[in-house]
């Protein structure tokens, strides 16, 4: 009976060496099956590109190693890397159906163009009135029509004044006295001699002109009527007399401008005035002369805003030899400013997705991948945006459809983050002390040092003007961040240095984590 057991329990051991062996043997074959099938699979699709072996942003089109030594790992065609949360990729397919389209952000010049409305004025320089220091009436009109050009010394009205005539009766007597004593007592002469000069000057101080006095002089005779005429050239723009009619002594008869050169008075709205300089040139349409270009120069900023518009005016002086130019008329200004003499680096607006406190762009990586990226800017012109920060000239930005696709990259970066996260993490060997600001439980920050531009409590954003972030790869800039907590913010202010933490948020949207004073930073 024992050996009977102990001949089955042989037999049953040597059933389950043989089929230990069999399972072994066959999951050896169907792993190098496996593992062959999928090298020549991996032979036959396209590398993309190859990524950080140590999940940083970073990717090379070649074979490369990072600086530890270790090979950056391939990337193939329909595969995407674990760290590339941060890259939205897309078919060529949808690419087309979307409609995309890429710029390269460029150096070029950056013109702002200001336009403004503005009118055509009258030179207020070259405005003249005609008035008399005298009373009397009007016997005849030579100009008797509003709009009556007229040239200096040109002929207005004849009118009689009893004072005139007095005027010239005084003189006539005066000179013939000087005539009677012209060989008698020098102190005699002198006194008479002073009489005809007082009798003219009383003729010229009431504004008569220069030839009626010579004709005094030379003729003898008082004229009944004198003859009023105009000092400059121009054109009548009131006339505010008839024949006839009496006129008081300081009494307006005439408004006469000269347009030969006129005013163009531009609206400019506050934000612009930046942009405005004396001696700048001006370039000018009017709808009269749709074919013509008239060209000026600022010539004076009005100092003063006008509230209801928020605009200030700015006179533009031009000249008007044919006459072309008429006051009151409409005209459109169009202020050229060079924003500085050397090129700077631009993307057309198209290309700049604002969410309100971060300017972001699309960066086209080939092959259907995109990489939101955040970028500071300058100054907007003429449809392109200056960028001072985040981006490099000869990369390529989405200037058509990059809605759509952030739209898709924000939706993905969402579901990502219910999974493993790629950040590369602040080392652990410089951390914030614990007395700092902390605004958020964050396992991924980068860290960076700068100081306070500005604080926005209304908005929860704080201006920092900081260093590089290598882990990043920004270079030193001016950017807005947002915090999670406003109150915190309560204990700084600016031009106070810091060392922060940021922890990216959504696709290129990145938050302060933690925040301290610069001076009270440890490092442990």
């Amino acid at each position: 009976m024992s050996s009977m057991i102990k001949s089955a329990l042989a037999g049953i051991a040597l059933l389950v060496t043989l089929a230990a062996g069999y399972w072994w043997g066959y999951t050896q074959s169907q792993t190098a099956v496996t593992t062959t099938a999928t090298a020549i699979t991996h032979a036959e699709r396209k590398i993309l590109y190859y990524r950080n072996p140590m999940g940083l942003p970073d990717t090379s089109p070649v074979p490369k190693k990072d600086p530890m030594g270790m090979d950056y790992l391939p990337v193939y065609d329909g595969d995407e890397a674990p760290s590339d949360q941060r890259i939205v990729a897309i078919s060529t397919e949808k690419v087309q159906k979307l409609g995309v389209r890429t710029e390269t952000a460029e150096l070029r010049e950056l013109i702002r163009t200001v336009r403004a409305v503005a009118t055509v004025q009258t030179d207020e320089r070259k405005q003249y009135t005609v008035v008399t220091k005298f009373e009397g009436w009007i016997q005849r009109l030579y100009v008797n029509t509003t709009g009556q050009a007229v040239r200096k010394g040109d002929a207005l009205m004849d009118v009689y004044s009893p004072d005139l005539i007095a005027a010239q009766q005084e003189y006539l007597i005066a000179a013939r006295g000087l005539q009677s004593v012209v060989d008698g007592d020098p102190d005699v002469r002198a006194a008479m001699q002073r009489l005809v000069t007082s009798a003219l000057q009383k003729l010229r101080n009431w504004d008569v002109a220069e030839s009626e006095v010579r004709h005094l002089q030379q003729t003898g005779e008082v004229r009944q009527y004198l003859t009023l005429r105009s000092k400059a050239d121009g054109v009548v723009l009131e006339k505010k007399v008839i024949e006839g009619q009496r006129f008081m002594p300081g009494e307006v008869l005439y408004q006469i401008a000269d347009l030969s050169s006129v005013w163009i008075l531009a609206d400019v709205f506050e934000q612009d005035l930046g942009m405005i300089h004396s001696g700048q040139p001006v370039t000018l349409r009017v709808d009269a002369y749709p074919d013509k270009i008239f060209n000026g120069e600022v010539a004076f900023i009005n100092p003063v805003v006008t509230p209801e518009t928020r605009t200030a005016i700015v006179r533009i002086v031009l000249a008007n030899p044919d006459g072309l130019l008429k006051p009151a008329m409409y005209a459109r200004a169009e202020f050229a400013s060079f924003h500085r003499k050397d090129k700077v680096l631009t993307v057309p607006d198209s290309a700049v997705l604002d969410t309100g406190t971060r300017r972001v762009v699309l960066v086209d990586l080939g092959t259907g991948r995109y990489e939101p990226r955040t970028v500071k800017l300058g100054m907007h012109a003429d449809g392109y945006a200056e960028v001072l920060g985040g981006l490099r000239a000869g990369e390529a930005v989405v200037v058509k459809a990059n809605f759509l696709i952030d739209a898709e990259s924000n939706f993905k970066s969402a579901l990502n983050s219910f999974g493993h996260t790629t950040y590369y993490p602040v080392s652990g060997e410089q951390e914030i002390a614990p007395s700092s600001a902390v605004l958020s439980a964050s396992p991924v920050q980068y860290r960076g040092e700068g100081s306070i531009e500005a604080i926005d409590f209304a908005h929860a954003t704080v201006t920092l003007a900081h260093g590089p972030i290598a882990s990043l790869k920004w270079p030193a800039m001016v950017m807005d961040f947002r915090v999670q907590e406003p109150l915190l913010l309560q204990a700084f202010k600016p031009g106070q240095k810091v060392i922060f933490e940021i922890a990216e948020e959504s696709a290129g949207e990145f938050v302060i984590v933690r925040i301290q004073p610069a001076d009270t930073f440890h490092d442990h």
